[in-house]
C-alpha cells in the first residue's frame, strides 16, 4: 500500500511520500535510544509542561486538523475537531495525573518484617523506547492515547502510522517537537507495513503497542514474543448493543443510531449487533430503522453530513461482500443495503439496517467496518447474553436495563472489557480500556495504561545492624 494521501470523497491522490530507508530508521532509533538516556530522569513537573504545552496547541490547530483528517480518511468535519480536543483534555488528565498514578507504593509493615527486611517500596520505571503502530480510523486519537501516557512515564515513542493517513503522522511528530520535547522523544516512521518487524526485533525497542486488524497484530505479537518484549494490542470489536423491556426505547433508539454510525462506522468500539428483547422488538427496530433513514450522507467537509465516505475503495467492497452475504442467506435490508443512487466519486455507502441475521452469515462472526447494523430477536435475559457473547470478539458493550437484576447479570457474563448501562461506549481517560478474547490484551488509559510500559519494580532494604 503506497505512503499516500487519498481523499476518500473522491478518490483522487492528493499527496504521496516516499518510505523511510533503512539509514534514516537506523538514525531515528538511535535518536529515541539517546534521548531516552536523559528524558527518563526528567521530573513530572516538566514533563506536565510539556504535554500541557502539546494540548494548547492541539486546541489552537482543532479547525485546521479537522479538515487535514476529513481529506485523508473521510471522517465528517465536526468530528475531527471533536477528535483533537478529545486528545488535548486526555493530555492535560495525564499531566494532572500521571504522578499520582506512578507513586511508589508501600507494603505492610508486617509484610516487610516478615520477609526479614527493614523497608521495602515498589517504584514504576519507564521502560525505554516504544513502538505504536496505529490505524487511521482515530488518526489523532489512538496515537494520543499511547503517548501521553508513555511520555509522562519517561518513555520514547516511534509511530508507524498508517499509510494513507501520512499528514496526520508527519504532525504529530511536529505537534511534539513544537511543544518543546527533546528531540527523540516522539518520531514518526514513514515506513510499509512490511518494515515493521525489523523495527520491533531491534534491542533497543523495548516494547510495542499496536491497534488495528486481527493479523496486523499476530504479527506483531508474533515478533515481539519471539524477542521476548512486552506488547499491548487492541484489535477488533463486534459490540453488542442490548434492549431490554425496561428501557427507554427512544432514547436508546437514539443512541443506538449514533453508536453505530460514529466515524461513519468506523470504530472498534462502535456498537454494531443490535440484540432486542421480543417484547420491544418491534417498536425499537421502528425507531431505529427510522432514525437511520434520516442520516445525511454527503461531503465529509460539509458541517451537515452525519456520514461521509469509507476511508478506502477496499473497504467499502469488504463491507458489501459482508452485505450480500448475509441477503445471500436471508438477511432482510429494512433500510440501505446499497451504494447512493446516482453513483459518483468516492467510497459511499448508505446506512444499513439488516434483520434475521442468524450465524450462517459471515456478518455475524465477523467485524463490519461501516454503517451497517444487525438486528437480532430475543426471548429472554439467557438469550441475549448468548448471543451478545457469541463472537471472537470481546471488546466493549452497551447494554439497556433498568433493572437491576439484568444490570448484574450482564456486568457478571458479558465477555468484554466494558459494560455499558444506558449509554454507548466511549473511550476517557480515567477509564481503562482494552478487550478480551480476539479484541486482544493489556489496558490503555487510566493507571492499568500508563503501568503497562512501566518496569514495575521491587525496592528492598534488609537491617542495618
Amino acid at each position: 500500500m503506497p505512503i499516500a494521501t487519498v481523499n476518500p470523497a473522491t478518490g483522487e491522490t492528493l499527496k504521496t511520500f516516499d518510505p523511510m530507508g533503512s539509514a534514516e530508521v537506523e538514525r531515528r532509533i538511535a535518536a529515541a535510544d539517546s534521548t531516552f538516556r536523559t528524558y527518563r530522569t526528567t521530573s513530572f513537573q516538566e514533563r506536565a509542561r510539556l504535554l500541557n504545552r502539546a494540548a494548547d496547541l492541539l486546541e489552537q490547530d482543532a479547525p485546521s486538523l479537522g479538515r487535514t483528517i476529513a481529506t485523508e480518511m473521510g471522517k465528517p468535519v465536526g468530528q475531527g475537531r471533536a477528535e483533537a480536543l478529545k486528545c488535548a483534555k486526555s493530555m492535560r488528565w495525564y499531566a494532572a495525573h500521571a504522578q499520582d498514578l506512578l507513586a511508589d507504593e508501600h507494603p505492610d509493615d508486617a509484610d516487610v518484617r516478615d520477609s526479614g527486611g527493614a523497608a521495602a517500596r515498589v517504584v514504576y520505571r519507564p521502560l525505554g523506547v516504544v513502538l505504536a503502530v496505529m490505524p487511521w480510523n482515530f488518526p489523532l486519537w489512538q496515537v494520543v492515547r499511547f503517548a501521553a501516557p508513555a511520555l509522562m512515564a519517561g518513555n520514547v515513542g516511534l509511530l508507524k502510522h498508517a499509510s494513507n493517513v501520512p499528514q496526520t503522522a508527519l504532525y504529530l511528530e511536529e505537534l511534539f517537537r513544537r511543544a518543546g520535547f527533546p528531540e527523540g522523544c516522539f518520531q514518526t516512521l514513514l515506513i510499509r507495513s512490511g518494515a515493521v518487524e525489523d523495527v520491533v526485533r531491534d534491542r533497543r525497542v523495548v516494547a510495542a503497542t499496536l491497534t488495528g486488524s486481527e493479523p496486523a497484530g499476530r504479527a506483531v505479537a508474533a515478533a515481539a514474543g519471539d524477542e521476548i518484549k512486552k506488547t499491548v494490542l487492541e484489535l477488533g470489536g463486534s459490540d453488542p448493543f442490548v434492549v431490554m423491556p425496561s428501557a427507554d426505547l427512544t432514547k436508546a433508539a437514539k443512541t443506538a443510531v449514533t453508536a453505530r454510525v460514529q466515524n461513519t462506522g468506523q470504530s472498534c468500539i462502535a456498537a454494531k449487533r443490535f440484540i432486542v428483547h421480543t417484547d420491544v422488538y418491534d417498536a425499537f427496530t421502528a425507531l431505529f430503522t427510522a432514525a437511520m433513514r434520516e442520516l445525511t450522507v454527503g461531503d465529509p467537509m460539509d458541517e451537515d453530513t452525519d456520514v461521509g465516505p469509507l476511508s478506502s475503495e477496499q473497504g467499502r467492497a469488504d463491507l458489501e461482500e459482508l452485505v450480500d452475504d448475509a441477503v445471500g442467506h436471508g438477511a432482510r435490508v429494512l433500510c440501505g443495503g446499497r451504494r447512493p443512487p446516482g453513483g459518483g466519486a468516492g467510497w459511499f455507502y448508505e446506512p444499513t439496517v439488516l434483520a434475521d441475521v442468524t450465524g450462517a452469515m459471515r456478518i455475524h462472526q465477523e467485524e463490519t467496518f461501516g454503517p451497517v447494523a444487525t438486528l437480532y430477536r430475543v426471548a429472554d435475559l439467557d438469550e441475549a447474553v448468548e448471543v451478545a457473547n457469541d463472537t471472537p470478539f470481546g471488546l466493549s458493550s452497551n447494554a439497556w436495563t433498568r433493572d437491576e437484576g439484568d444490570m448484574e447479570r450482564f456486568t457478571r457474563d458479558l465477555a468484554a472489557g466494558g459494560v455499558f448501562f444506558n449509554g454507548m461506549t466511549a473511550s476517557h481517560p480515567a477509564f481503562p480500556f482494552g478487550g478480551v478474547k480476539r479484541s486482544g490484551y493489556g489496558r490503555e488509559l487510566a493507571g492499568h495504561g500508563i503501568r503497562e510500559f512501566c518496569n514495575i519494580t521491587t525496592v528492598w532494604y534488609g537491617p542495618t545492624d
